[in-house]
């Protein structure tokens, strides 16, 4: 077993015989030479991204990601992460799980895979981000509930979840802004970069993109009273100065 599923799948073992998904998901991921060869990357990928949207979090610990305890190395204690979560009455799964924690982290990182995946849930696991971002920001692949966004963009590795609805990562930014030129050292994208925001519960996308007089370097999200704050910097979110504002719409009914 620990031959053909690695150590980590056999630890899960229990909570796999109850998860089919995640019995899928980790075929799919330790089959990935053979699946490719027989349906082709991009069928691969898509799949592998169609599997990841609808696990739960305890499905992707067993298939040995790194998770927000240690993105360097698969859970080391399966046997509390794959128990059933601890959920007060009329309350929900935190949003922030760490460590060694019933029914699995809250966000996971594949350190080691040509695919570099990232997942991250939101509370109550309502929603999740899944990035593939092999080949860089040219090549990354983005989903939000499932649902493909930001195709055809150059797509960063900052990204975060506001408010638990909306989800927010930069991309490249125009070309011949008077200030674009090569990011700061460990950066993915160029020095000026745009934002793009993903309203989670209305399953709508769109893309902030700054004007010339403008320079986006880190740009931040910021959701509250009723509407969204894009900023510029870190900094600038703390002094409250936005360069964007948009009105946040109610969730759709049902």
């Amino acid at each position: 077993m620990v031959e053909r599923w690695g150590h980590s799948g056999a630890e899960w073992r229990e909570w796999l015989a109850r998860s089919p998904v995640g019995v899928d998901l980790l075929h799919w991921w330790f089959d990935k030479a053979d699946l490719t060869a027989l349906v082709g990357e991009d069928r691969y990928v898509e799949r592998l991204a169609e599997l990841l949207s609808v696990a739960s979090a305890r499905d992707i610990a067993a298939m040995g990601l790194g998770c927000s305890r240690d993105v360097e190395r698969a859970c080391r204690f399966p046997e509390v992460c794959s128990a059933d979560p601890v959920v007060p009455p009329g309350g929900e799964i935190a949003r922030r799980r760490r460590g060694e924690v019933p029914g699995a982290c809250s966000s996971f990182i594949d350190c080691w895979s040509p695919h570099e995946v990232e997942v991250d849930f939101t509370a109550g696991d309502r929603h999740r981000s899944v990035l593939l971002f092999r080949g860089g920001p040219s090549e990354a692949r983005l989903w939000v509930d499932g649902m493909p966004v930001g195709e055809g963009e150059q797509l960063d590795k900052g990204s975060l979840w506001e408010e638990g609805r909306f989800f927010a990562i930069r991309i490249a930014g125009p070309d011949d802004h008077p200030r674009q030129g090569l990011g700061h050292i460990g950066a993915q994208l160029y020095a000026i970069v745009s934002l793009l925001v993903v309203d989670a519960e209305r399953r709508t996308a769109r893309i902030f993109v700054l004007d010339p007089t403008e320079n986006w370097t880190e740009p931040v999200l910021r959701v509250r009273d009723g509407a969204g704050y894009v900023y510029a910097t870190p900094a600038a979110c703390a002094a409250d100065i936005p360069d964007r504002e948009f009105p946040v719409e109610p969730p759709e009914a049902g």
